[in-house]
């Protein structure tokens, strides 16, 4: 039998980086969590966390985190209807983790947690990472659901699709006048017309050049990883980008940004994948983001 309190000790260490920052949450010494984390090492027989900055959990510590965050999940909803049981009293304070890519967090997503959280009162850690990455946190045990564009379920996940977010190649008109004074974005000029990145993990830009032109371009790049300031790079002419058709319609219509290529668009399917659990905080999400989601995509 796993002992609880090492494995809450354990997940606190990973949530906060650190043995010191663990100590602080817990309100114990980082001593104490040293000697709470090796016990439980000892008791797996297997290295748990890799003690650097940030600490990481090994193999074998991942699905112990995904453990520790059921447990505490499941913990605080029976604590929960036992107390309104008693009292007839106030909500829970359930917690959900999740992790999501920067253009669904800048759009439709945070209309789903404004609905769970106004019915249940739930509270959430949400992270941010590209949509081709995002199952990893899934994976390690660090967040219980992800929109990603996975479609393969993570060990212990289900995965339902959400639909597409459909992207429009966006410049401004400046840079349309100059890159392209025919009208007609060409492979050579695709090539040298600076393109804006959100970061390094981004390759939906390139994927969209080879899709046009059949060729493996490398334009000049700006990285800007923030989605207002993403779109707003394009719009003062520092380069051309890929922007989701909900935020791309109201630049269109004032004529503050032009289709590049009005016939070409980007659809990316994204998938909603969480633990295979029956908690009724993680349905209740679930069921929200599969509404607004319905509402918000293709």
């Amino acid at each position: 039998m796993l002992d609880t309190t090492q494995l809450r000790t354990f997940a606190a260490v990973v949530a906060e980086g650190s043995f010191d920052a663990a100590a602080r949450l817990l309100h114990v010494t980082p001593s104490a969590v040293s000697q709470r984390v090796k016990a439980l090492e000892e008791a797996v027989g297997q290295v748990l966390v890799r003690r650097h900055r940030p600490c990481r959990p090994t193999d074998a510590g991942k699905p112990l985190l995904r453990l520790a965050g059921q447990f505490a999940l499941l913990e605080r909803e029976a604590l929960s209807e036992a107390q309104q049981g008693m009292s007839g009293g106030g909500r829970g304070r359930s917690r959900l983790a999740a992790v999501v890519n920067a253009d669904s967090l800048a759009t439709w997503f945070p209309t789903a947690l404004a609905r769970v959280s106004n019915q249940l009162g739930l509270f959430f850690d949400i992270r941010q990472d590209d949509e081709e990455h995002t199952v990893e946190l899934l994976r390690d045990g660090s967040v219980m659901a992800a929109v990603t564009a996975l479609r393969e379920p993570v060990q212990g996940c289900r995965a339902q699709r959400l639909g597409a977010m459909r992207y429009h190649p966006l410049g401004a008109p400046a840079l349309v006048d100059r890159w392209f004074p025919d009208g007609i974005a060409t492979a050579e000029a695709l090539a040298a017309t600076p393109v804006i990145v959100f970061d390094r993990k981004d390759q939906t830009q390139h994927r969209f050049l080879r899709s046009v032109t059949g060729r493996d371009l490398e334009p000049p790049v700006h990285y800007v990883p923030s989605v207002p300031a993403f779109v707003e790079a394009i719009r003062q002419g520092l380069g051309w980008g890929l922007v989701p058709e909900q935020i791309a319609a109201a630049h269109l219509t004032r004529g503050t940004c032009l289709d590049i290529i009005p016939d070409r668009q980007v659809d990316v399917p994204l998938y909603w994948q969480h633990w295979r659990l029956e908690s009724s905080a993680l349905n209740a999400l679930t069921s929200a983001v599969r509404a607004v989601a319905a509402e918000a995509l293709r």
